[in-house]
């Protein structure tokens, strides 16, 4: 923060949390001096003050294509060498906004 910093993208919800707590402490104040995004879109995330911004995985897609893959082998078949993508969504709250204009 020292340096300038004006966004912390963090990798866990409840790591956020402890960053807009550890921005807090300073003095400053998220977003309007920091930027915070977590990970993850936990349950209760939307009732952090502030609302966090944070990326949400599609777990259940993820889930999914790992039973499936993984019955697969069960049967005997081979799995296929292939890479899966899995597209996660930004969901955008209160804890980010344009960085500040010095």
């Amino acid at each position: 923060l020292e340096q300038g910093c004006t966004g912390i993208v963090c990798s866990s919800d409840v790591m956020a949390l402890g960053v807009v707590h550890g921005v807090r402490q300073t003095g400053r104040s998220v977003p309007h001096d920091v930027s915070v995004i977590g990970y993850d879109d936990s349950p209760l995330i939307p009732m952090t003050d502030p609302p966090l911004t944070t990326v949400r995985q599609p777990v259940d897609a993820i889930c999914r294509a790992a039973v499936s893959t993984l019955l697969a082998q069960l049967n005997g078949e081979r799995p296929a060498d292939t890479e899966m993508l899995f597209a996660p969504d930004l969901i955008v709250r209160d804890s980010t906004a344009a960085a500040p204009i010095d």
